[in-house]
């Protein structure tokens, strides 16, 4: 992390959280760094080993909601500042967002909201000038912010240009508004757990999919939670739990997981009973898969190499969790949407290619390979097997049944592919309702 560039003051309460979350945001809006990279492992944010587990949580929900609702709130922003917002101070915006997203959509007092809001930019050099003006816009939007927000809004404001026009396009206009009213929402935890789902929903206040996943409204530290310790469950969202599901009884069978970290399908399979070799390129990824394995006393064999120059097998199965835009996860990962561009699916989707062409040198005849992607965009899904099954690849599909999705039929596109979306899963608590949006295709190798 950059020196901090901060005036030395006495800490005000609530104000360390309120702090951190601007820097965070600072760095995903001018430096583009991701909020993975800033809340975890070594690039993690030093400030965090400081705040208390309730203080950390306010500080993802405040950096989540400011990213969920960015669009709507510099539409908000342009209304009250004739002059727009002050572009020799990062400072100012990200403590406006914060503000603003407290006064608008979290249960924060108003007046709480504006004074941490001014104590942040008073203590940054760069823009100490502007308190007065953050002041002032924040006692405007308290008065009349709810009204503003609504004005023209076409349910598409809080996504980049780039994914608003390619929805649009593929899942048409309201099937993009359905959409990105879902991603705007705090996410559900979603559970994998290894026995009893009705008995871990009761303990955890939540409920059992139709799936199988145990769905809870639950913030705060996940380890602090009943069954974290003693392995009896793992975070995996329900779509993302899907795609292993997909090779049925693997009880024996010898599967490769390519692109396998963080590991969540790794336990699945493990759990399973299949005997797993887990293929990472990074050690540090493959460290913490191994990690996540101990705690939930599974196994599985770990390579670190190129999964798409990997040499192994022959297996019973493949899956490969291909690297991705990652459009899908907007939910939980709301940066995203402004860190990638539209151009970045030509670097991945030649990768993409890359591993689906070598899952056949890597399976048996009569071999099954599971391909998905957590994104929305069909270059990376739908399109990825219309090229392998056009280029003459050994394989066949085998549709999927909506038997194996929890009788959610509407889950199954045309093609008899996984096709999940944010907007499907309702529920009347919007706490409750959605999951990620996957892609996964089942074949047979020849």
């Amino acid at each position: 992390m950059p020196s901090s560039r901060f005036v030395p003051q006495a800490e005000t309460p609530g104000l360390a959280p309120r702090r951190i979350a601007a820097d965070i945001l600072d760095n995903v809006l001018t430096r583009r760094r991701s909020l993975d990279d800033q809340l975890d492992g070594g690039g993690a944010h030093p400030g965090l080993k400081t705040l208390s587990d309730r203080d950390r949580a306010l500080m993802r929900r405040l950096v989540a909601t400011a990213l969920r609702r960015l669009g709507t709130l510099r539409h908000l922003f342009s209304r009250l500042l004739d002059r727009g917002l002050p572009t020799d101070a990062p400072r100012a915006e990200s403590a406006l967002l914060i503000g603003a997203a407290q006064i608008l959509w979290l249960d924060v007092p108003d007046h709480a909201a504006v004074d941490l809001s001014v104590r942040l930019v008073q203590a940054d050099r760069r823009a100490a000038r502007y308190a007065g003006l953050i002041n002032a816009v924040l006692r405007r939007c308290a008065r009349e912010g709810r009204a503003l927000i609504g004005e023209g809004d076409d349910g598409l404001r809080d996504l980049p240009p780039w994914l608003q026009a390619r929805w649009v396009h593929h899942y048409g206009e309201a099937g993009a508004r359905a959409i990105a009213a879902a991603i705007g929402h705090e996410p559900p935890l979603d559970l994998t757990v290894k026995a009893d789902p009705p008995g871990w929903a009761l303990r955890l206040h939540g409920e059992v999919l139709p799936t199988g996943t145990v769905r809870a409204a639950l913030s705060g530290a996940v380890t602090l939670l009943p069954g974290f310790a003693e392995g009896a469950w793992w975070v995996q969202d329900a779509a993302a739990a899907l795609p292993a599901r997909l090779f049925g009884d693997v009880t024996g069978l010898a599967i490769a997981d390519l692109c396998a970290a963080p590991g969540g399908k790794t336990a699945q399979l493990a759990h399973g009973g299949a005997r797993v070799t887990a293929v990472d390129r990074s050690e540090a990824r493959l460290g913490r898969l191994r990690d996540n394995l101990a705690r939930l006393h599974l196994a599985a064999d770990t390579v670190a190499a190129d999964a798409a120059a990997w040499s192994g097998g022959p297996f019973d199965g493949v899956l490969i969790d291909a690297p991705c835009s990652a459009t899908g996860t907007l939910r939980r990962h709301p940066d995203i949407a402004w860190l990638k561009q539209e151009r970045d699916l030509e670097q991945l989707v030649p990768l993409q290619r890359a591993l689906l062409g070598r899952a056949a040198e890597l399976l048996k005849p009569g071999g099954t390979l599971v391909y998905c992607t957590c994104s929305l965009e069909p270059e990376e899904g739908e399109q990825a097997i219309a090229w392998l099954l056009a280029e003459g690849a050994p394989f066949t599909r085998k549709p999927i049944e909506p038997a194996e999705v929890g009788g959610r039929a509407e889950f199954i596109n045309a093609d008899g592919d996984l096709r999940t979306l944010p907007s499907q899963l309702p529920h009347d608590d919007p706490r409750l309702s959605g999951l990620d949006g996957f892609f996964a295709a089942r074949l047979v190798r020849r």
